[in-house]
């Protein structure tokens, strides 16, 4: 299995994040160790959902400004979130032949995490930023693999598979 993960952090410069007016956050996780995760998150979700063994996500690290925007274009919420997920899946693409989907990378999606907000998360739960963020970019891939949740069954349901996934990075929470 092959996992290409694109980390776009927009308002880095180097590995410091500028938040706009809160001073500078150290983002401890480099793009080796976000492909590593992705990679043995995937491994233990064994997605069925490509002939390819191959897949492809986005991950976005931004700012409370930014994330606001999207969750109220995206959502309709006029207000900042932790993360958000875009599932490719989610849109209808016409069928290609079995040769071509071999050897294309199935692209999964878009997470996109405000940095400022799991600072703060992770302040107030006394955990590193990077528990945070791991926590957040779990639950994003969890969305991009068509898990929900509507209700508290299957919100616990999802909860309990990002602790495993945390657990599989050292990243316990």
């Amino acid at each position: 299995m092959k996992v290409e993960v694109s980390v776009q952090d927009c308002f880095f410069i180097g590995s410091r994040l500028q938040a706009r007016d809160a001073g500078s956050i150290l983002c401890p996780i480099s793009t080796a160790t976000w492909e590593n995760w992705f990679y043995k998150w995937l491994e233990i979700l064994q997605p069925n959902t490509s002939p390819s063994d191959t897949y492809e996500l986005s991950l976005r690290l931004t700012d409370d400004v930014e994330i606001q925007a999207l969750n109220h274009q995206y959502r309709q919420k006029n207000q900042p979130t932790d993360v958000l997920s875009f599932p490719t899946r989610e849109v209808s693409f016409p069928q290609l032949p079995i040769e071509i989907q071999l050897s294309m990378p199935l692209e999964l999606g878009d997470i996109v995490i405000s940095v400022e907000r799991a600072d703060q998360q992770a302040q107030q739960q006394r955990h590193s930023l990077s528990k945070e963020l791991a926590w957040l970019a779990a639950h994003g891939l969890l969305h991009l693999l068509g898990w929900d949740h509507p209700d508290q069954e299957s919100l616990m349901s999802m909860l309990n598979q990002q602790e495993t996934l945390l657990q599989m990075v050292g990243q316990k929470i």
